[in-house]
């Protein structure tokens, strides 16, 4: 069965840096797009980068736009977010996302995702 596994998480002080990883199984991984999401306490769930199947092209959320970057080895069927100079408001847990084969673009359309990992959570505080 799909499964995604999310790692790496824990707390960073401002300014700091995490990688996060997604360990996925059960499917051809490097068939699929992919995408990070994440969810702030009392906020709801929202997009926060995504990539191709093969890693071509990648997106961002504007408000990590220079600070995150998306990457994946389909080698190792794994999914990895660097984030740079983080922010009290990068706190969330964090999901990696497998975009349906229905669409396209791994984009910030939450419904377009059809298996999500458990999260891992992230916090950022001095």
């Amino acid at each position: 069965q799909v499964q995604l596994v999310e790692s790496g998480g824990g707390l960073a002080q401002p300014g700091g840096s995490l990688r996060l990883s997604c360990a996925a199984s059960g499917f051809t991984f490097s068939s699929y797009a992919m995408s990070w999401a994440r969810q702030a306490p009392g906020k709801g769930l929202e997009w926060v980068s995504g990539i191709y199947s093969d890693g071509s092209d990648t997106y961002y959320k504007d408000s990590v736009k220079g600070r995150f970057t998306i990457s994946r080895d389909n080698a190792k069927n794994t999914m990895y977010l660097q984030m740079n100079s983080l922010k009290p408001e990068d706190t969330a847990l964090y999901y990696c996302a497998r975009l349906s084969r229905h669409f396209v673009t791994p984009g910030p359309g939450i419904s377009e995702y059809d298996y999500w990992g458990q999260g891992t959570q992230v916090t950022v505080s001095s």
